[in-house]
C-alpha cells in the first residue's frame, strides 16, 4: 500500500503570521490536533500541534492573540510523498517519534496527512503498536 491510499487529503493549513489563538480556533472547529504551517507559496515550513500550543504558549503564559504560529511551531518538517510505500511513513514516524506525518508534493506543499490511528485502522501485523512504542519513548522523556 502506498501513502496516497491511506492519507487524509483535506489538509487544513495555517500561515506563519496567524495568531495561535486563531490556530486553536481552527483546530477546535475541525476537531483536529495538527496543522501544517505554510508560507505564501503553500510550502510547509513547520507544524503546530495541540500539544505545542499547551507547552509552548500556555505553559509560558504567552498571549495567544499576539503570539504567531512561526514563533512556536516545530520547524523540522518530517514528510513522505504520496507514492512512497506506507512503510516509509511508518519508519519516519518511528524514527522521529511522530504520531502524524505529512505527505507533500515535489515542491513541499502539504497534500495529505497520515496519523498513527490511520495505520492502526488497517494494520494486520502489529505495525501500529511498534510505532506507538517508539512514539511513547518521546512522551516518557517528559
Amino acid at each position: 500500500m502506498n501513502c496516497a491510499e491511506l492519507m487524509k487529503i483535506d489538509v487544513e493549513c495555517c500561515r506563519e503570521e496567524d495568531s495561535v489563538e486563531r490556530v486553536a480556533e481552527r483546530m477546535l472547529a475541525r476537531n483536529i490536533g495538527f496543522i501544517p504551517v505554510c508560507n505564501d507559496d503553500g510550502v510547509v515550513v513547520g507544524t503546530l500541534t495541540d500539544r505545542d500550543l499547551a507547552v509552548r504558549v500556555l505553559a509560558h503564559h504567552l498571549p495567544a492573540h499576539r503570539t504567531t504560529a512561526s514563533e512556536v511551531m516545530t520547524r523540522d518538517v518530517i514528510a513522505c510523498q504520496p507514492d512512497d510505500e506506507l512503510s516509509v511513513a511508518e519508519e519516519l514516524m518511528s524514527k522521529y517519534k511522530k504520531s502524524r506525518i505529512l505527505c507533500t508534493d515535489n515542491h513541499g506543499r502539504a497534500i495529505g496527512i497520515i496519523s498513527l490511528s490511520d495505520i492502526a485502522k488497517i494494520e494486520r501485523n502489529g505495525r501500529a503498536s511498534a510505532i506507538l512504542r517508539s512514539v511513547a519513548q518521546r512522551e516518557a522523556q517528559y
